[in-house]
């Protein structure tokens, strides 16, 4: 069990597929934007899988190589939804990053650098995604996850 430490983010995330997408970003960037929009593309079949396993707050854990994530126990299966405020969601209790997508990124570039396509976690590096503040998030995270790099 993690305890509620400095192993704590200020993030969300979402289990799309066997990977979690982790969504960190600024207050009001749009995190749980974002995991609403996910768990809506996967209802309407956009995606094959996606569900919440975090909102707001996310327990981090390195093992094996891998970033593990979980909710708060004080947060589990809850989202909120802006316009209609808190909502609970069935959760996934834990999973594997396999993404980190960063809202309002300053490094966010029309072709980005090498060295911003990767984030360290916990020692674990992941693939990154900056996203430039007011760009559209879910068309960004739907290329990045469907499609492989040129090079």
């Amino acid at each position: 069990m993690i305890a509620a430490d400095d192993s704590t983010i200020h993030a969300s995330a979402v289990l799309v597929g066997a990977k979690a997408v982790l969504i960190r970003g600024p207050a009001g960037s749009g995190k749980s934007q974002l995991a609403w929009n996910l768990l809506t593309a996967a209802a309407q079949g956009v995606l094959p899988f996606a569900q919440l396993v975090a909102d707001d707050r996310v327990y981090v854990e390195s093992r094996s190589g891998r970033l593990l994530v979980r909710p708060s126990h004080a947060l589990a299966g809850m989202i909120e939804i802006h316009g209609l405020g808190i909502r609970r969601v069935e959760f996934e209790a834990l999973a594997a990053v396999g993404l980190i997508v960063d809202l309002a990124a300053e490094d966010a570039a029309r072709y980005p650098e090498k060295k911003a396509a990767s984030a360290v976690i916990a020692a674990v590096t992941l693939p990154r995604l900056a996203v430039a503040a007011g760009m559209a998030t879910l068309p960004l995270v739907l290329a990045t996850l469907r499609t492989p790099p040129s090079g």
